[in-house]
């Protein structure tokens, strides 16, 4: 699938050139994708920049919270709710403490443990599995709630913004973590509607209730604050959680006797390999982004929609994160590209960038994590799957868009 849309984009591009170049008489258009080409590659290598030190940073300080059982602590906490809403996975199965662990990394922003866990819980599911090349309930649940992608410290992001110059990187703090959660609890009715599932639970009706109220408690004391009081809220509660995290993990690492400093730099060693890895993706779809928009056929694209938009008398300011937004299931490298192109065509810090990245923040690739989690056990029939996991998508989206308005507009 990467392989034809990373084609299509320079096949569309060329076919955009050539018609500018011998109908629009623009002899410059072939000269503009070259340059973009060159351009894109160099702001890859930049990112990677400020990715090694990021990632060092963020690595060391969670290989402490791993060594203090902060993780183990948080899946145990989740334990109950997941018993429940897979009442086929025995009580005591290692699925049930793969899969709480796998959402507590997720949300703690620790891709490359979760990732790993969370195929480990996929292979214990499939020992319990009646069909094996049809994917179980529970299977099921697991994927939607992985793409759906619940994330409480979106570091990335941040990091990101940073790069590209935000005075703030944490100021999308807060409309990520609302959109996240709808995107999640969007992908988890969708999934109970089909299974019918036993929401009303007594045990389930706590988790979500509870967490159900604090949110909407918290979503009505936003409401009463104005634009810029949400932008200082967000910014105060994105850094102090950030810092908040790290010393909570320094410190009970320190209390139960971890050797922190030799921790920190241990996992610290990851960062390097991690972004390393990633910068040959990001100058491919960096690169490729970049001649579409050159060649006119991505600002063609967003023209068109913005003018249907327009006819149905909405404000079409959201447009132009779009692309991120129609990235984002299939490809992760395609909409970090997107996230990135989109902040340096418009400003970091204008609506569209913001938007984008709280896209970036609300959702998880879709049929990346299909592929990698039900190819892992060879699963063939997908049932609901995606289905399911679109819904969630499109709530983190339609989310996003309403959150930004209300604290960016």
């Amino acid at each position: 699938m990467l392989n034809t849309l990373w084609l299509s984009f320079f096949w569309l591009a060329a076919l955009a050139a050539l018609w500018r170049w011998l109908v629009q008489g623009d002899a410059a258009v072939f000269a503009a994708l070259v340059d973009s080409l060159f351009s894109m590659a160099k702001v890859s290598v930049e990112l990677m920049v400020l990715l090694f030190g990021t990632l060092t940073l963020w690595l060391g300080f969670l290989a402490i919270a791993e060594r203090a059982g902060l993780i183990d602590l948080l899946a145990k906490l989740l334990a109950p709710l997941f018993k429940r809403l897979m009442p086929e996975v025995p009580p005591g199965h290692p699925a049930l403490g793969l899969i709480t662990l796998n959402f507590a990394a997720n949300g703690l922003g620790l891709d490359n443990a979760a990732t790993p866990i969370g195929l480990r819980a996929m292979k214990e599911l499939q020992t319990l599995n009646p069909k094996p090349d049809t994917a179980s309930n529970a299977q099921i649940l697991f994927l939607v709630l992985n793409s759906s992608s619940l994330t409480l410290l979106p570091v990335s992001i941040f990091m990101y913004r940073l790069q590209q110059g935000a005075e703030d990187p944490a100021l999308v703090f807060l409309p990520i973590l609302l959109a996240t959660s709808a995107s999640t609890l969007a992908g988890l009715l969708a999934v109970s509607l089909v299974q019918r599932l036993k929401l009303w639970d007594p045990v389930v009706m706590a988790y979500l209730g509870g967490g159900a109220l604090l949110l909407g408690s918290f979503m009505a004391f936003l409401a009463g604050l104005s634009v810029t009081a949400l932008n200082e809220l967000s910014s105060l509660l994105g850094n102090a959680t950030l810092f908040g995290l790290i010393l909570l993990f320094v410190t009970v690492g320190a209390l139960r006797k971890v050797p922190v400093y030799e921790t920190f730099v241990e996992g610290a060693k990851q960062g390097f390999n991690v972004a390393r890895d990633l910068l040959p993706y990001l100058i491919a779809m960096l690169c490729a982004i970049g001649v579409l928009r050159a060649s006119g056929v991505l600002d063609g694209l967003l023209s068109g929609i913005r003018y249907l938009v327009d006819l149905a008398g909405l404000d079409n300011r959201f447009v132009d994160a779009l692309p991120t937004a129609l990235m984002k299931p299939f490809s992760g490298s395609g909409a970090r590209a997107m996230l990135i192109e989109t902040m340096q065509a418009h400003g970091v810090d204008s609506f569209p960038a913001l938007l984008a990245a709280t896209v970036q923040g609300s959702t998880e690739t879709t049929f990346y994590v299909l592929a990698v989690y039900f190819g892992a056990v060879g699963i063939q029939r997908a049932r609901h799957a995606v289905g399911c996991a679109l819904v969630a998508d499109l709530a983190g989206v339609l989310a996003a868009i309403a959150v930004c308005y209300a604290f960016f507009s």
